[in-house]
């Protein structure tokens, strides 16, 4: 017989039931919490009074949800947001689901920026999640983000409301610089594509699948050309002695180096994720 979700202690278990091998059991109780929270019980009720009842609305809720995790959709897609850096961040087709790695990049962006009360620009904002964390821990800075998607800008608006950060954003072509004019920057950030397309058999079906193309995969042929092009933006935007910091690839490290040394950029530092994995570089503009 299959678990009946009747309290808040059925839903771990269906989940588990239904779940089991499709993934792990401690992600499995990760979406037991999100869902749980999503559904409005509080903490106090999931651990105190377990017992408490499901009602026939939400045991429908549940079943959907667990449907869609069954075919590979991301929870946050489900759910239609996630948490980000304190923040909570609307997501849907038209968005990346923001990564633990980019939360290490605005906390980096945070920490060496104490006390800043310069102008701020996220170049490929999507959600606006950087943005919008930079905006909300930043509260001196002036923070625009600027994105060629319509449907992401619209989204990432509504973020900024959600999360009272009076962040101004911008549609913008980054490989266009007459698409848009860019406000001058004191730091410029941007977590640009650059999955290389060889690269894609490594990523999971639920990237693969859900996901917006354009926001993960550059060409194994031009795999810099995103970080090209915003440098290119940065020599008339970004004021002397302005920073940029980006994520990156891995695996280009040393060329992304090179592209900072070539564009006048000192004190260049590629910067390790919580993985050891080469996931930042930041540099200063020259001038």
């Amino acid at each position: 017989m299959g678990v009946k979700l009747q309290t808040i202690k059925d839903i771990k278990l269906y989940l588990e039931k239904q779940l089991s091998g499709l993934y792990p059991e401690t992600e499995i109780i990760a979406f037991a919490n999100i869902i749980t929270t999503k559904l409005k019980f509080t903490k106090l009720q999931m651990f105190a009074f377990p017992e408490s009842p499901v009602t026939g609305k939400q045991a429908a809720e549940i079943t959907n949800i667990c449907k869609e995790l069954k075919t590979g959709k991301p929870i946050q897609y489900i759910t239609g947001e996630t948490s980000f850096y304190n923040c909570i961040i609307k997501v849907n087709s038209s968005t990346l689901i923001p990564r633990p790695e980019t939360e290490e990049l605005v906390d980096l962006i945070i920490k060496e920026n104490r006390g800043f009360t310069g102008s701020l620009l996220d170049i490929g904002t999507g959600s606006g999640a950087i943005a919008i964390a930079l905006a909300v821990n930043m509260p001196g800075s002036a923070v625009k983000g600027t994105d060629i998607s319509e449907s992401a800008l619209e989204t990432a608006g509504e973020n900024a409301a959600l999360n009272n950060s009076a962040v101004e954003f911008i549609m913008s072509d980054m490989l266009d610089p007459y698409a848009g004019i860019l406000p001058p920057a004191d730091i410029i950030v941007s977590n640009p594509p650059y999955v290389r397309e060889s690269e894609m058999s490594l990523m999971g079906k639920n990237v693969i699948d859900f996901e917006p193309h354009s926001a993960l995969f550059v060409p194994d042929s031009d795999p810099l050309k995103f970080y090209i092009a915003i440098l290119n933006i940065a020599r008339s935007i970004l004021t002397p002695q302005g920073k940029i910091y980006f994520e990156i690839n891995e695996a280009l490290g040393k060329e992304m180096s090179d592209l900072f040394t070539a564009n006048g950029y000192s004190k260049i530092r590629v910067i390790n994720d919580i993985n050891g994995k080469q996931r930042f570089i930041t540099g200063i503009k020259n001038g």
